[in-house]
């Protein structure tokens, strides 16, 4: 599953969690795993579903196998009305059962089987109703363009809104699905379609064929009157011996718009078929675009679920939406080995889904699309990563699970980014083709089945021939949270340059943690050796101290100690070594030169750097001719500007590094889109155009043409905004800076066409634009417009992200936010307690903003869950925040 919190995306664990919950008793329901005595085998599912209407009815038949005596069984269960459950024993007797909620907000139940049963397979049947779910969870409803759709969203913990069950992953059976629903619906689940009967005037009844063995939170399907595409069918391999049908769900009139990503879906699933020598699985690949969606996508096996503007793709669309639709395809796709073929045992593993579809999605993208530079990415996104995983809250990858909200907060950072960094950093140590050798493996002994990190780990180091030594070090990343920090000095002893080596856990300035900790970093260092060339040395480092000898280095040598960008980890050099390294950057590879631009931002975050240090380190990666890495220190130089600069002298000073260094890129693009333009060009002038454009830098000539396209987008044609007047790439961006040029006109304007607008690309265009606003009481009218019926309920977040620069902005939102707080909670659900606090207080740079967002939402914990974590980290990235501001001289920014 892949999460957005923006148009961007919205969103990691000690030892196996089985020992945190005990089995539910006569007294107590079990809050975390269910017990396992009772083993669902199979389920068969029936649905009447109308989306016109407000609730749906179902029946969920499961067979069962009792390995102990009991009287009731528990499982789960969420807003049902249960009118009737029978239960029938191995000898064919039925007994009338009972179903009991036993913990509301954790959606447990209990079921009384009528009679103590001795161990055997017994049957349980149960009828119920439910209200189609407004929250996207479980079996919800949406719109578009008026008309009413339903479909599902499971993970993590939502089935249990959709019929009861047991929602666990390791409960991992066939399930068998019938659908009944009006005549003139569509419906599509996880398989084929086998039948489809008359049930009486206006309705029929859909059976689907049997599943693969599936835990219940990839179950899915969706009713309403949708557009049906046909794709090419995907061709056999040499691990599919038939070809596999290939669909397109969208809404109603949408459907020409899937082509463009049924056409590149082939290049994927072959590509994944090559790698893990296993064909793709089920028997269809249907893709869905859905109007309104939890997540950025869901990996349902089967049927794969996006955010529709992932998948409605035109010929004009945003090169931004083109890329991010192969990405994101590729990433779910890739599931349908690791999560859906190979499931985690429990939630604590859920690295091992969402890790490896990253770090897969990567791998695929690099061969298929390899102009999209996803090695770039990948560094990218650990070192992201890292700056959530430098707070002394940070989840572990494979983090002990407590409760739901333990769950629901598990889709970060640290799960996707930084576990595929783990993964490439050791794939790299031991090779790519040994690697795959171990992957392969590990998907023929687990498939269909559960595996925990140890199945995996075992595998790699059986290919590897690695031992203990080894696995430790790989687990070292898994089992405890924070980023190594290794700290090197070259020095000559014995006539030998040798790199001397410490590691402790990186903490940013002002962090209360202990940096007493030591890692098994798999460490490879790049060197200058005679004659001007350089090589790559790896050795395995599990030691607080220790020493790497430089074979054949040059005297005085340079050292990157990341070498190719692969290591998850941070790096300090003493002042000579970063000089010498710093005089041959421009030579290093992309992801080399990211390595050391994060270098320079982890000792600013330190408090090693002023601000001064940090625009002379950073200023000659904006030479590079790479987009990733020229705007590499966009992020730290914004801080600067927000967090640090108090003079208008100051902020020219600034503005003026960020034009010297972006703006000649800026105008070789022009500010149109060219024909037959590569859309790594279209990216940078939407990128900088976006940065410069904006009243933070306020570049006169960029802002300028931005509100020429702005103006021209806000002009009335036929009825409706001419919003096709500006580039589609920076309509955004356009739209954005006519917002704060024309104030109150521009954004009633974008708010009355919102409702008129099903096109999703501009909607979040227009989203953003009202977002952009910097006035408070348009800000408030525009926060006011997200919790209406016009904005979607995935659309919310990114209009309440808007103006919170300044702490006289955070104070705004702070008042609106409190006032709204029942209101915010009751649109969004539960599904959003673990972005409860981020929505309302993150960017926060102030212990008396620490302090109110501790005092306010403390009480509030219990209702909400995951709000607890996102509140410790929230507070502590404020605090942290407030130390390094406290620390830098401001006046060192025109030093």
């Amino acid at each position: 599953m892949r999460r957005f919190v923006r148009p961007l995306v919205l969103t990691a664990l000690a030892t196996c969690c089985g020992a945190a919950f005990a089995a539910g008793t006569d007294a107590a329901a079990p809050l975390g795993h269910l017990p396992t005595w009772a083993q669902p085998e199979n389920y068969k599912l029936a649905f009447k579903v109308d989306p016109k209407q407000e609730n749906y009815s179902g029946s969920t038949t499961i067979k069962i196998k009792l390995s102990q005596a009991s009287d009731f069984i528990w499982l789960h269960g969420k807003d049902l009305k249960v009118s009737k459950v029978t239960v029938t024993d191995a000898a064919g007797k039925k007994h009338v059962g009972k179903y009991t909620v036993a913990a509301e907000k954790e959606g447990v139940a209990r079921i009384d089987l009528g009679a103590k049963l001795e161990p055997q397979e017994i049957t349980l049947a149960i009828e119920f109703t439910a209200p189609l779910n407004k929250q996207l969870q479980g079996l919800y409803k949406v719109s578009h363009e008026g008309v009413p759709y339903a479909m599902t969203q499971m993970e993590p913990v939502s089935a249990r809104y959709a019929f009861p069950g047991f929602d666990e992953p390791s409960f991992k059976v066939p399930f068998d699905l019938s659908l009944t629903i009006p005549a003139d619906d569509q419906g599509v689940a996880n398989t084929a379609q086998v039948k489809e009967e008359k049930a009486g005037a206006g309705w029929k009844t859909l059976t689907f064929s049997t599943t693969k063995p599936l835990p219940t939170y990839l179950v899915a399907f969706a009713v309403g009157p949708w557009d049906v595409v046909k794709g090419p069918d995907i061709s056999p391999t040499e691990f599919r011996t038939t070809a596999t049908p290939l669909r397109g769900i969208a809404a109603k009139g949408e459907g020409h718009r899937m082509q463009h990503v049924l056409g590149e879906t082939n290049s994927i699933i072959h590509t994944l078929e090559d790698y893990y020598g296993f064909g793709y699985p089920y028997d269809k690949l249907d893709l869905l675009a859905a109007p309104d969606f939890s997540a950025g996508a869901m990996e349902n096996a089967g049927l794969v679920t996006f955010r529709d503007w992932l998948l409605l793709i035109d010929p004009d669309s945003a090169a931004q939406y083109v890329r991010g639709s192969f990405n994101v395809n590729a990433h779910e796709l890739a599931h349908q080995w690791t999560g859906d073929t190979v499931t985690m045992a429990w939630w604590d593993d859920l690295w091992l889904n969402e890790a490896f579809a990253t770090w897969m999605q990567q791998k695929v993208t690099t061969k298929v699309h390899p102009e999209y530079r996803a090695d770039l990415d990948r560094v990218r996104g650990a070192q992201g990563a890292m700056n959530n995983d430098s707070l002394v809250s940070a989840r572990k990858i494979r983090q002990p699970i407590t409760g739901n909200g333990d769950i629901e907060t598990a889709f970060d950072g640290i799960t996707y980014q930084k576990g595929a960094a783990v993964l490439g950093m050791f794939e790299g140590y031991v090779t790519d083709p040994v690697f795959q050798k171990g992957m392969r493996a590990y998907i023929q002994k687990h498939k269909f089945a559960n595996a925990t990190a140890d199945d995996l780990i075992d595998s790699i180091a059986e290919a590897a021939g690695q031992g203990d030594a080894f696995k430790s070090a790989f687990r070292s990343f898994l089992n405890q949270s924070g980023v190594p920090y290794v700290t090197t000095e070259v020095k000559v002893e014995g006539g030998k340059t040798v790199l001397h080596l410490t590691q402790s856990r990186y903490l940013p300035l002002g962090s209360t943690g202990d940096a007493s900790r030591v890692w098994g970093v798999p460490m490879c260092v790049r060197y200058g050796t005679a004659g001007g060339a350089n090589k790559v040395k790896c050795e395995l480092f599990d030691q607080a101290t220790g020493t790497m000898v430089l074979d054949d280095a040059a005297k005085g040598t340079w050292v990157l100690p990341n070498a190719n960008g692969r290591g998850y980890y941070r790096f300090a050099q003493n002042k000579t070594d970063l000089a010498a390294l710093s005089k041959v950057v421009g030579t290093l590879s992309d992801a080399e030169q990211l390595a050391y631009v994060d270098a320079v931002r982890a000792a600013f975050l330190h408090g090693d750097l002023d601000a001064g240090n940090v625009l002379a380190a950073l200023k000659p990666i904006t030479a590079s001719k790479t987009r990733e890495v020229f705007t590499a220190p966009i992020v730290t130089f914004n801080w600067i500007l927000h967090n640090e600069a108090t003079t208008d002298a100051q902020r020219d000073h600034l503005r003026k590094w960020a034009v010297d260094a972006y703006l000649p890129k800026l105008k070789e693009l022009g500010y149109r889109k060219k024909a037959g333009e590569a859309d790594n060009d279209t990216i940078t002038r939407t990128t900088l155009a976006g940065f410069l454009g904006d009243d933070d830098i306020a570049a006169p000539e960029v802002r300028a043409e931005l509100l020429k396209q702005g103006d021209a987008a806000l002009k009335v044609k036929d009825g409706h905004l001419d919003l096709d007047a500006a580039d589609p790439d920076l309509l955004g961006d356009a739209l954005g800076v006519a917002v704060q040029e024309r104030g109150a006109p521009a954004i009633d304007a974008l708010i009355a066409e919102i409702p008129k607008t099903s096109d999703p690309a501009k909607r979040n265009a227009m989203l953003s634009a009202l977002a952009s606003t910097k006035d408070v009481t348009q800000s408030n009218k525009v926060r006011d417009f997200s919790l209406g019926k016009d904005v979607k309920v995935g659309e919310m977040a990114s209009l309440m992200r808007g103006n919170r620069d300044s702490e006289a902005s955070r104070n705004e939102l702070w008042k609106w936010y409190t006032t709204n707080y029942d209101k915010i909670v009751a649109r969004t659900g539960s599904f959003a307690g673990g972005r409860l606090v981020t929505m309302a207080a993150g960017g926060s740079c102030s212990k008396a903003e620490a302090d109110r967002m501790s005092e306010y939402f403390k009480p509030k914990l219990a209702q909400v869950s995951g709000a607890e974590r996102d509140l410790a980290q929230t507070s502590e990235s404020t605090l942290l925040c407030a130390a390094l501001k406290a620390k830098q001289d401001p006046k060192a920014i025109t030093r």
